[in-house]
């Protein structure tokens, strides 16, 4: 039986060909996004900014508008009403009011009423209340969190590698971070800790996928001392091709199969995660490679002193 192979051995794509339209592409993409979030800003939800978080089910569609009249009619603060899977399924963000845990549960209890009384067969799924000095340490540990996850990165592989390889693989955590922002500021999608513990995971795969990289084009400086670096970084990443493809594509389907038929409640996290994948496998083709070449990588960045002085010591044949 012959085995599927879905890159041929010989394949020979120049990849770096593209590199200085790519590089164009993925910074003016970074820009936006950057611009999004500065313009409209992130949903954040109530993890980080404090306040209560009903989710509610109806028994028929209901009209987004005339749901926000009414619970604003109970004078509760500016309510944030959005879809949640479907045309019956809401969730309802209110500020959190003064008073605390008892202020809060009287809260919840008017509207659910509310909704009980206006809405026969209206159900509420949960109720979530989160003060605002834990929102605020949440939200600070999350950022912390992925800053440090980035910064770590960097470090190891500039001295697993060089400093040309540590610098390529941070402007490549920062452009896939940066355009998942953007995405969420363009949707206005919920960002809650799911989405946090989404960029991690995204930031992990792409530094896999980078590592794997850098490291063929490691041992080809060494094997190719003579070869030019562009033709090199082309023979890399057609090496490593075949193994970019079944391991994108492995995630991929498994995260096309928890889109479509997976549970609501994770739809934001499955979504982030396999846009992100998607976002990796271009970067570390299309920005971690190129940046070498940008960085001035040579051909002999890894050639010992000792290869290159004719006079030094050789140690003595046993």
């Amino acid at each position: 039986m012959k085995l599927l192979k879905l890159v041929p051995d010989n394949t020979n794509i120049d990849f770096m060909r593209w590199r200085k339209l790519a590089v164009v592409l993925s910074s003016l993409l970074v820009v936006a996004s950057l611009a999004l979030v500065g313009v409209r800003g992130l949903n954040l939800g109530v993890d980080f900014v404090g306040g209560q978080m009903i989710r509610t089910t109806f028994a028929q569609p209901v009209d987004v508008e005339q749901l926000r009249g009414r619970v604003g009619q109970l004078r509760l603060g500016e309510a944030s009403i959005q879809e949640f899977g479907g045309p019956k399924s809401f969730q309802i963000r209110l500020p959190k009011p003064e008073g605390g845990e008892a202020a809060a549960n009287r809260a919840a209890s008017q509207v659910r009423a509310m909704l009980e009384q206006q809405y026969p067969g209206a159900r509420v799924d949960s109720v979530e209340t989160v003060s605002g000095k834990v929102s605020e340490e949440l939200a600070t540990d999350g950022l912390l969190a992925l800053i440090l996850a980035m910064a770590g990165v960097a470090i190891y592989i500039w001295f697993r590698f060089e400093w040309h390889f540590g610098v390529g693989a941070l402007v490549t955590l920062f452009h896939d971070v940066a355009v998942m922002l953007g995405f969420f500021a363009l949707t206005q999608l919920q960002v809650d800790l799911n989405i946090v513990a989404a960029f991690l995971a995204i930031v992990g795969y792409s530094l896999n996928d980078t590592v794997v990289i850098y490291d063929r084009i490691r041992e080809n400086l060494r094997k190719f001392r003579k070869m030019a670096i562009v033709p090199l970084i082309n023979l890399s990443l057609n090496e490593t091709l075949s193994r970019t493809i079944v391991t994108s594509l492995s995630i991929l389907l498994a995260l096309g199969m928890l889109l479509a038929f997976g549970p609501e409640v994770i739809f934001n996290l499955t979504l982030a995660i396999f846009l992100g994948t998607l976002l990796g496998t271009y970067s570390s083709i299309y920005i971690s490679a190129p940046m070498l070449v940008f960085l001035g990588l040579k051909p002999d960045s890894f050639i010992r002193l000792e290869d290159d002085n004719p006079t030094a010591p050789r140690p003595a044949a046993s």
